[in-house]
C-alpha cells in the first residue's frame, strides 16, 4: 500500500479564518461583475488583513518552542533527498527549504511558525538512553538505548524512511542490533516503515519482541484494508499530495512536515498489551503501559519509561488539537475517554516525569512544563466536549454548536491546543456526531436532494448562471469566501464543465486556505481550488496494497474486502459458491455468491461451483495484479476443478474502485 500520494473564534470557522464584516453578508449585485477571476497565488487584501490580525493577537515571536524543538540535535541525513531503491524521491529532505523566509501574505503566519518547527530534522538527544529522529516524515520515531541493542518505537510511515532513519543512528550512536520495537497505536504512520527495521524472519531468529496495544492488528487491518481507496484519496488532500511544497501551496501538515512518498509494510506484533500500568522489561528497560483504546486510536498505548522518568504520550497528546474526526475518515473518537486518559497519565506520572515526549513533534523538559502540557491537553478536548454538549442540550443544532463555541483563553500562548490538525470547528461537530449521528438536526437536512440536483435549483432559483457567478463574484469581492465558495459550488455542481464558475470558485478556495490555520483545511482547500484549475490527477486505479501489507492480513479480512467490492448487477447467472483452498495455511474459505450479497466464511461450501486449491503468496499476487489465474495454472500453482467460468464469473463480479474520484465537482 503507498500512503496517500500511497488540522479563536471568529464563526468557529477552525482557527484563525477571519471574520467577515456584517457589511458582507448580503452583498450587492454589481452590474457587470462577470470578469475574469484573479490570478492563482496571490493573497487578497481581506486575506492580507485577516493574516495580519493573527500575527497582532497571538504570541508568535516566543521562542520557547524553537528552542525545544532545536535541542539536542546531533547529526542529520545528509544529501536533499531519502530515495527508493529505483532512485524515485521518497522524502525531499530539502523540501521545505523555502520556510527559512518569513511568512508570506499567503500563510496564515501561525500555522507557518508550526511547520517552521516541524522542519526541524535529524537525530536529537531527548534525554541520557532516548533520541528522537524527526523532520523525514509526518511521524517521529523515538529510540531508546537497551542493554545491548536499540529499542524501536514507532518506526515511521515507510520502510525507506525508516531505514534512512535506523542508519543515522547506527552511524552517530554506534552498530547495535534492534532489541525491541514498539507500535504506539495502529495508524499506518507509526507500523508502516517496520520492515525498514526488521522483518519477521530476523524477529523470529532473535526472538525480538514486538508490541502494540490490545487491538492493533485487527484495527490496523480494518482501517486500511476495507476503506484504504477512499481515505487514502481523501488523505491525498488532507496531507497536501496533489498539490507542491511552496509558500502558496503545501507548508506542511501541523502534524507534521507531510508525507513520505515510500512503500509501507506491516510486520505483527509479537504480543499485544492491555490495561493501565501493565508493565514489561525490554533488553533491560523497563516499560509501564498505559492503554488509550479509543483515543486517538481504536488502539493506541502511552508509556513510561521510570529508569529515565519519561513519558511518552503517543499520539494521545501532541504539539497540537488533534483531530475528533479525521477528514480523511475514520471512526469517530471519544473526546471525553481521551481527556480522561490525559488526565490519568497526569495524575499518576506527571509529578514523576521529567520530560514528555510523543509520537509527533518535539519534546517539553522539566516537571512544571510536562505538568502544563498535560493539563493544556486535557483541558482542549473536555472543552470542546463539555462545550458542544452543553449547545446540543439546550437545542443547537450541529453547524450552530460548532459555530458558538469559541476559543479558550489559554490556547493564546498554549501553541500545543491549537488547531494546526484538529480544529474546534470540526471536532465540535465530530462531538456532536459520536452522541448524535449524522444529522445535524435541521429537518429539511433530514433527507437532501443529491447535491448537483439541488444545485441546478439554486441556480435557477437565484435567476440562472450569469446571475448567479454576479453573486459569487460579489462575495469574493466583499472577502466573504465562505459565502462566495457556497454559491459558486451551487454553479460548478448545476455545471461542472463552466470554466469560469470553476476558476471564481478555486479562487474562492485559495483564500480560505490561505488564512486557514489549520495544515490539513489548508491543504485541502488548495488541493480543491487545484483540481478545479487543473483537474483531478490520473495515475491509474486504486492500489489493493502491496505484498509487504497483505502478508499480514487474516485471510478471511481479504475476503471481507473483496465482498465489500461486491457488484450485484453484473450477477447474470443463478446464486453459487466458490471455495478457496490454501495448501500453506491450511485454511479453506468458502465463498457465497448471492444475488445482493457476497458473505465469506472460514469453512468451505458443501455444494461448490468450483473449487481454487493455492498458497496465500499466490492469491495475493492476483490481488495485487502480478499473477493471473491462467499463469499461476500454468505453472501448477494454481489448481481449478469444477465450473472454471464460475471462478472467472465471481472475478467478474468485483468492481475496481476509482481512486482518483473528484472531489471538488460532481
Amino acid at each position: 500500500m503507498r500512503v496517500a500520494r500511497t488540522f479563536w473564534n471568529s464563526a468557529g470557522m477552525g482557527l484563525a479564518l477571519a471574520a467577515v464584516p456584517s457589511s458582507a453578508q448580503s452583498p450587492s449585485i454589481e452590474t457587470g461583475a462577470l470578469r475574469e477571476a484573479p490570478a492563482a497565488g496571490v493573497a487578497t487584501e481581506a486575506t492580507r488583513r485577516a493574516n495580519a490580525a493573527i500575527a497582532a493577537r497571538l504570541p508568535l515571536a516566543d521562542q520557547s518552542d524553537f528552542v525545544d524543538a532545536r535541542r539536542g540535535r546531533i547529526a542529520q541525513i545528509e544529501g536533499e533527498a531519502i530515495l527508493a531503491e529505483d532512485g524515485s524521491v521518497v522524502w525531499p529532505i530539502a523540501g521545505q527549504a523555502f520556510l527559512s523566509e518569513d511568512a508570506p501574505d499567503t500563510a496564515n503566519p501561525s500555522l507557518w511558525r508550526q511547520s517552521v518547527l516541524t522542519a526541524e530534522h535529524g537525530l536529537f538527544e531527548v534525554t541520557e538512553g532516548i533520541w528522537q529522529i524527526r523532520g523525514y516524515d509526518l511521524s517521529v520515531m523515538t529510540i531508546i538505548e537497551g542493554e545491548t541493542g536499540w529499542i524501536i518505537v514507532d518506526p515511521l510511515t515507510t520502510t525507506e524512511t525508516a531505514a534512512a532513519a535506523l542508519a543515522l543512528v547506527q552511524e552517530t550512536l554506534g552498530e547495535r542490533p534492534v532489541t525491541g520495537m514498539l507500535y504506539t497505536h495502529s495508524h499506518a504512520d507509526h507500523f508502516g516503515g517496520a520492515r525498514g527495521i526488521l522483518d519477521e524472519e530476523e524477529i523470529a531468529a532473535r526472538n525480538v519482541p514486538v508490541l502494540a496495544p490490545i487491538g492493533f492488528s485487527e484495527t490496523a487491518v480494518a482501517e486500511n484494508l476495507l476503506a484504504g481507496p477512499h481515505m487514502s484519496r481523501r488523505a491525498t488532500l488532507m496531507f497536501g499530495q496533489v498539490i507542491p511544497p511552496s509558500p502558496e501551496s503545501h507548508i506542511g501538515s501541523g502534524l507534521g512536515p507531510g508525507i513520505p512518498q515510500g512503500s509501507v509494510s506491516l510486520v505483527l506484533p509479537t504480543e499485544e498489551i492491555s490495561g493501565r500500568g501493565t508493565r514489561r522489561t525490554i533488553d533491560g528497560v523497563e516499560f509501564e503501559f498505559i492503554d488509550a483504546a479509543g483515543t486517538e486510536a481504536p488502539a493506541e498505548f502511552m508509556f513510561y519509561l521510570p529508569a529515565s522518568r519519561a513519558l511518552h504520550t503517543a499520539e494521545v497528546a501532541t504539539g497540537t488539537l488533534h483531530n475528533v474526526l479525521t477528514m480523511r475518515g475514520a471512526r469517530v473518537r471519544d473526546s471525553l475517554a481521551w481527556s480522561r486518559a490525559i488526565d490519568h497519565v497526569l495524575i499518576h506520572y506527571g509529578a514523576q516525569s521529567d520530560v514528555v515526549l510523543a509520537s509527533h513533534h518535539w519534546p517539553s523538559w522539566g516537571t512544571d512544563n510536562v505538568i502544563s502540557f498535560l493539563s493544556g491537553q486535557r483541558d482542549i478536548y473536555r472543552y470542546i466536549h463539555d462545550q458542544t454538549l452543553r449547545r446540543a442540550n439546550s437545542g443547537a443544532t450541529m453547524i450552530e454548536a460548532a459555530e458558538a463555541i469559541s476559543e479558550p483563553d489559554f490556547t493564546r500562548d498554549a501553541f500545543d491546543t491549537r488547531g494546526y490538525y484538529g480544529t474546534l470547528n470540526h471536532n465540535a461537530k465530530a462531538v456532536y456526531q459520536f452522541y448524535f449521528g449524522w444529522w445535524g438536526g435541521v429537518m429539511a437536512e433530514f433527507n437532501r436532494l443529491p447535491h448537483a440536483e439541488s444545485a441546478a435549483r439554486y441556480v435557477e432559483a437565484m435567476g440562472g448562471r450569469d446571475a448567479t457567478l454576479d453573486r459569487g463574484i460579489a462575495a469574493f469581492d466583499s472577502g466573504d469566501y465562505r459565502w462566495a465558495s457556497e454559491i459558486l459550488n451551487h454553479l460548478v455542481f448545476a455545471t461542472p464543465q463552466d470554466e469560469q464558475g470553476r476558476t471564481w470558485l478555486a479562487a474562492a478556495y485559495e483564500q480560505l486556505g490561505f488564512q486557514a490555520e489549520s495544515g490539513p483545511w489548508r491543504s485541502y482547500y488548495l488541493g480543491a481550488a487545484s483540481e478545479l484549475r487543473n483537474g483531478v490527477p490520473d495515475a491509474g486505479g486504486a492500489r489493493l496494497g502491496n505484498a509487504d501489507f497483505l502478508r499480514a492480513v487474516p485471510t478471511l479480512d481479504m475476503f471481507d474486502m473483496l465482498a465489500s467490492r461486491y457488484a450485484p448487477e453484473r450477477l447474470d447467472r443463478d446464486p453459487f459458491a466458490v471455495n478457496f483452498v490454501f495448501r500453506d495455511t491450511g485454511e479453506t474459505i468458502g465463498v457465497e455468491i448471492g444475488r445482493s450479497v457476497i458473505v465469506p466464511r472460514d469453512q468451505g461450501s458443501e455444494t461448490p461451483a468450483a473449487t481454487l486449491t493455492l498458497d496465500r503468496p499466490s492469491f495475493e499476487g492476483m490481488l495485487l495484479g502480478t499473477a493471473t489465474p491462467a499463469a499461476l495454472m500454468q505453472s501448477g500453482a494454481l489448481e481449478i476443478s469444477g465450473d472454471g467460468t464460475a471462478v472467472a464469473g465471481f472475478l467478474g463480479l468485483l468492481e475496481q474502485p476509482t481512486f482518483w474520484f473528484a472531489t471538488a465537482t460532481p
